[in-house]
């Protein structure tokens, strides 16, 4: 059996609800429900019963202190010139930088591809396919957003599972971070 892993971060329900409320403005735009939004520290992919156990067990060891996360304005990530997606950026953040580093390490330990992708911290607000209306009046309008900061106390393992509807993100595991 294969599981189809990823490492995140669970924004609080105030910050959720907040970007909730931006969701609109972009004529079929796939907007996220509330239950998909977090901010992916590690993208996994498909692994084994046997890795992903063993990946749940060394992940306790990432721990660190908590930190606090701001999101700051919005943008696109595109692929071949097309917009596919629609974010919120997050503020950069040595606690972030620090945790990231050490959720990497253990991937390599465990012996997952090392990311070479740069990382660009973000909450996915929409996917975006050519059917979609003009992103501009939206970016302009949330150019300046603001959330938080908030208090990150934790971060997850999550498992998705891959609808015609879209993603359903299942937590398999959570990880305190202590108090500094």
């Amino acid at each position: 059996m294969t599981h189809r892993l990823f490492v995140g971060i669970r924004p609080p329900a105030a910050i959720r609800d907040a970007l909730i409320d931006l969701m609109e403005g972009v004529e079929a735009a796939r907007w996220q429900d509330e239950d998909q939004l977090h901010l992916t520290l590690r993208y996994i992919g498909e692994v084994d019963t046997h890795l992903a156990d063993e990946l749940a067990e060394r992940l306790r060891a990432a721990q660190g202190e908590r930190f606090a996360l701001t999101i700051e304005g919005t943008g696109v990530f595109e692929r071949k010139g097309r917009v596919h997606t629609l974010w919120a950026g997050i503020a950069p953040d040595a606690g972030l930088a620090r945790l990231r580093q050490r959720i990497e390490r253990i991937c390599e330990v465990c012996g997952i591809e090392p990311d070479h992708r740069r990382y660009h911290p973000h909450i996915t607000l929409a996917r975006i396919n050519h059917a979609a209306g003009p992103l501009a009046p939206f970016l302009s309008q949330t150019a300046a957003l603001r959330l938080g900061p908030w208090i990150v106390e934790d971060y997850l393992l999550y498992e998705s599972h891959l609808h015609p509807e879209g993603s359903l993100y299942e937590p398999v595991m959570r990880y305190p971070l202590e108090q500094s």
